[in-house]
């Protein structure tokens, strides 16, 4: 009998799995998304927090509202400071992923917090079928990958920052497990010479997801890859296939991450204070949380003080820790050799959380998530050498001892135990301590229970999974998800512009959204008037103030705003009382609207000026007398250019529309140019042509747009955005999915000519069987 090599036997376990893959993975996600509504029904609000309200909800609602008028949404017209959409990257602008979910999650009547829960839930369902796949192709079992999935997509940190907070983070994280998945799969001899393209597509949407975080995650996972696969193999040229696939991943995404690039220069975050790569420290004293996520440790928090925070970024449900601590003392030098490799990945990425960042990175806490993934590998293999820690006929009391240490349910209990004693004595057990603590002791023990007494494997199985839901789910219930955030009463009245004008821009000057509009200090809805953060967008209000963590070149840093948008009080005071006049700087802008807190006693001068068209208790709208500014305005003089003058230009039948500008311009014959101002934030790349002749294009300080327009020009001129890195980057995109597409459709071709001459071999065969002559009678006795 011919023996059968071992890539035969991996083929045939693949094809044997392959069913079984589909449907666990599908599955995984479901119980994902069951979790997340049971989430919902206990606080329909779970997913409704800060940044997603100031900035995520209202970002989104305009790419929907640009791709339904046939517009790519590079920029928006409704936030200076938040104007570069590309650039800001976290909104997944090059992203077909992402695009693709906010159309359609935008097409339905849902409420705010509704959009907000199908934008988080989705991105889970990706995250856990990734991280079930990834687990999966290791030869996992379906239940021990189930429950990968469950620590990947719903541990502490994912659910109380990404999925509830910073979109991006999540966004781009879903896509991790599935390139690692594509990377292991491209370093597998075993497969076609075509592998490299399971990774490609996926490093692709990892990228353009929106975190640059999960892009370092990435090139360390890469570089983790790379090592193990070179120990493994003695040769560099088992990794090539890998690294071609993730340049071709970088290559498709190379509009993305060459925006933020071109953005961060020269902004305010790349001159952020260097206290900021201090402040969310994984602190050594937070590492019990890993099995208590009631343990409270002092945070830097994002103020740079010492506070005490309950670790629930932290949480894993239990079972991982324990089973892995559990491993290391049942099992010791035979586990160490079975995660050799992971194992340092592991302590390598908890310390990259607790040292403080560099550059334009901060907060090394966000690590986590890449720490738990990581994790639940690592557990998992734990489990499954767990099985049989000790050779049979063991029993003396040193065997005893080291089996009941070593199963994961009675160790859990006595850390349990171990932690609550050591929060009472410390006082470090937070006001959730209690009930916390107690169910997760009810949740170790009957691990325990079904761990002895269960004698069918395929029941015992399952144990991990359903423990990990159960604590997981406890512990939200628990625990508030983000509670270090704030949170806002923003109604659905800020789809409507009223009392606002959406002909005109305003300027926002409004306290500490943080500290003013949360709910503990404003219970009833507020933002229909100063319009926080990006909100403005929600109406299509133009508006100065945004949401931006760049806070790029130009008005952002002109006017000293902040993250979530407000502008320093110091310099809302200089501009209202010293730049609102018709000649002063607000006026170039083509500010014709200024919206003031009620808690701010300052008003735009001279007062002759303005007029108030509205008040109501949360400020006062006032709007420049006359009427609104047009958006192309000829100008005889500019500060900037002191020594010149320009002649005044008739400027007619304006198309101000997202990414360009189209206006009718004819210039009177003589020795002067005309300078047209454009009310639009200027960023590096725009182009401006008359009918078919270039024209240069500065700016006003960084401000806005300015062309200089020759005498006795006319026609129709047209200011696009246009910017190198999107001519360039995109140009590269083209190029690798024109080899991913080739590949690919190649890689079929030559997979269906490989089993049409198998099936031929077989039918040659089978006749030549049918051919042979019977043999005589006397060979059959």
């Amino acid at each position: 009998m011919k023996r059968r090599e071992p890539g035969d036997i991996e083929s045939t376990w693949r094809l044997t799995q392959t069913p079984y893959s589909f449907f666990g993975a599908i599955g995984a996600g479901l119980i994902v998304v069951g979790f997340c509504l049971l989430l919902l029904w206990h606080d329909p609000l779970v997913f409704w927090n800060d940044d997603y309200e100031l900035s995520v909800l209202p970002v989104f609602a305009d790419v929907a509202r640009s791709w339904s008028e046939g517009d790519w949404p590079l920029l928006s017209p409704y936030s200076w400071v938040c104007g570069n959409l590309a650039g800001e990257f976290q909104y997944g602008t090059f992203s077909l992923f992402v695009n693709t979910a906010v159309v359609v999650i935008w097409k339905s009547p849902l409420t705010f917090p509704q959009q907000a829960a199908a934008l988080s839930i989705t991105h889970l369902f990706v995250l856990a079928v990734g991280a079930f796949l990834l687990a999966r192709d290791r030869r996992f079992s379906i239940p021990l990958s189930i429950f990968v999935a469950l620590v990947a997509s719903l541990n502490g940190w994912i659910i109380c920052w990404g999925a509830t907070d910073w979109f991006g983070a999540l966004g781009a994280f879903a896509w991790l497990p599935w390139a690692w998945w594509g990377a292991e799969r491209a370093l597998d001899r075993q497969r076609t010479k075509w592998r490299f393209l399971w990774s490609a597509p996926f490093v692709y949407l990892l990228i353009t997801g929106g975190f640059p975080y999960t892009v370092l995650m990435l090139l360390l996972l890469i570089a983790w890859l790379s090592i193990k696969s070179v120990g493994q193999t003695r040769t560099i040229r088992s990794i090539l296939p890998m690294l071609f696939g993730v340049a071709l991943g970088f290559g498709l995404s190379t509009p993305a991450w060459l925006a933020i690039l071109d953005l961060v220069h020269g902004s305010a975050r790349e001159l952020q204070a260097a206290s900021a790569h201090w402040q969310w420290l994984v602190p050594p004293a937070a590492l019990p949380g890993l099995i208590v996520p009631s343990w409270t440790a002092k945070w830097v928090d994002f103020s740079t003080h010492y506070v005490p925070h309950t670790t629930t970024e932290l949480s894993c449900g239990l079972v991982s820790t324990v089973a892995l601590l559990a491993g290391l003392i049942g099992c010791g030098r035979k586990l160490v050799r079975q995660i050799k490799w992971e194992l340092p990945l592991l302590l390598l990425v908890l310390l990259l959380a607790m040292l403080p960042t560099a550059g334009v990175f901060r907060w090394s806490f966000r690590w986590l998530p890449f720490f738990h993934l990581i994790l639940g590998l690592c557990a998992v293999e734990a489990l499954r050498s767990l099985q049989d820690p000790l050779k049979p006929g063991s029993s003396d009391l040193a065997s005893r001892f080291v089996r009941l240490a070593s199963n994961p349910g009675a160790l859990g209990f006595v850390f349990l135990v171990l932690t609550a004693v050591m929060m009472a004595s410390l006082r470090v057990g937070g006001r959730y301590a209690f009930p916390l603590t107690w169910i997760f002791l009810g949740l170790a023990a009957l691990w325990y229970f079904t761990d002895v007494f269960f004698r069918n494997a395929k029941v015992r199985e399952w144990i991990p999974a359903a423990i990990t839901f159960l604590a997981l789910l406890v512990t939200y219930l628990c625990i508030p998800p983000n509670g270090g955030v704030p949170k806002y009463n923003l109604s659905q009245m800020l789809l409507k512009p009223s009392p606002l004008d959406p002909q005109r821009l305003y300027l926002s000057i409004y306290p500490w959204a943080e500290h003013t509009y949360r709910i503990e200090k404003k219970l009833q809805p507020v933002g229909q008037i100063v319009r926080p953060g990006s909100t403005s967008m929600w109406a299509r209000l133009r508006f100065i103030n945004g949401y931006s963590p760049i806070r790029p070149a130009g008005v952002a840093r002109e006017f000293a705003t902040t993250i979530h948008g407000e502008i320093n009080p110091a310099m809302g005071d200089y501009l209202l009382n010293y730049q609102a006049s018709q000649d002063g700087e607000l006026a170039l802008l083509g500010v014709d609207g200024i919206v003031v807190a009620r808690e701010l006693g300052v008003v735009p001068q001279p007062a002759s000026e303005w007029e108030v068209i509205g008040s109501a208790d949360e400020g006062r709208v006032f709007h420049r007398r006359g009427a609104p500014f047009a958006r192309v305005r000829s100008v005889p003089s500019i500060d900037s250019r002191p020594n010149e003058q320009f002649v005044s230009a008739t400027v007619s039948r304006v198309n101000d529309s997202r990414n360009h500008v189209e206006t009718n311009v004819d210039v009177p014959s003589g020795d002067r140019p005309a300078l047209l101002t454009f009310s639009r934030p200027y960023f590096r790349g725009y182009e401006a042509r008359l009918d078919n002749h270039k024209l240069a294009v500065t700016s006003y300080r960084g401000l806005f747009p300015i062309v200089e327009v020759p005498a006795g020009s006319k026609g129709r001129l047209t200011l696009t955005y246009r910017p190198s890195w999107l001519m360039w980057g995109s140009g590269t995109a083209v190029a690798c999915a024109l080899v991913v597409i080739l590949s690919f459709f190649t890689a079929i071709s030559e997979r269906i000519k490989a089993r049409y001459r198998f099936l031929g071999s077989s039918r040659s065969s089978i006749t030549r069987l049918s051919k042979r002559p019977a043999p005589p009678p006397s060979m059959l006795r």
